[in-house]
């Protein structure tokens, strides 16, 4: 009789969105293929950071916009402590900012929740392959975008704060308190508040409302 090829082992997925009804979709959606499995699930970019660290997963698919910590910021982490965890942004937003600063942030791919169905599969596919995936549609705009930026002589948008800074930011706009934040990020409420005053001045704002406004549009929390 011949021998059966072995059974492969699926991916182990991490998945992290703060909608419930959104990790339950894509999780229908993963553990519907033979070759993926959804093994640990995040509310938050914190979480997903403790999760990958405790649970073996060969994936992480991240939600852009989550509270305490977004996915880009969580991603940043994954890549410095896990440099071999393939990571997928998934976000409902089509933005080219966004997909630059993916790509800084050790993503190989970002996904559209509103093609998920459609394209979620073949991204994750794609990025344990260690092949970029950008979703249909914006090749061709991304790549007319960055010639017309090297033709300036422009290269890549900068970021306009840091990441210390990004942090801060995100967590004054839903509210905590220097103390809170501090105790978070572990620095002294005092270093918090240096950090809060430096983007107050150089972003051109007076107060936390303004702050707060700049991170909705920023990505960083919801409105």
């Amino acid at each position: 009789m011949p021998m059966s090829a072995p059974a492969t082992t699926p991916i182990r997925v991490l998945l992290a969105d703060d909608h419930t009804l959104v990790r339950r979709g894509v999780r229908l959606i993963l553990d519907g293929e033979p070759d993926l499995t959804v093994v640990a699930e995040a509310g938050d970019g914190a979480e997903a950071v403790a999760k990958a660290r405790e649970t073996p997963v060969d994936l992480a698919v991240l939600d852009v916009a989550m509270p305490r910590m977004t996915g880009l910021q969580a991603a940043r982490e994954l890549s410095r402590r896990l440099p071999d965890l393939h990571i997928l942004i998934l976000t409902m937003y089509d933005n080219e900012e966004y997909f630059f600063e993916a790509l800084r942030a050790g993503a190989s791919g970002y996904v559209l929740k509103s093609v998920a169905d459609r394209d979620l599969v073949e991204a994750c596919r794609a990025a344990v392959r260690d092949e970029p995936f950008i979703y249909p549609g914006a090749e061709r705009a991304l790549v007319r975008s960055y010639l017309e930026r090297l033709h300036r002589g422009d290269g890549l948008p900068e970021r306009a704060i840091t990441e210390r800074e990004e942090e801060i930011l995100k967590l004054v706009a839903e509210g905590h308190t220097s103390k809170e934040i501090g105790e978070l990020l572990f620095i002294s409420a005092k270093t918090v508040e240096r950090h809060r005053a430096n983007l107050l001045q150089k972003l051109g704002m007076r107060d936390r409302l303004e702050l707060t406004r700049y991170a909705i549009r920023a990505g960083l929390i919801e409105p």
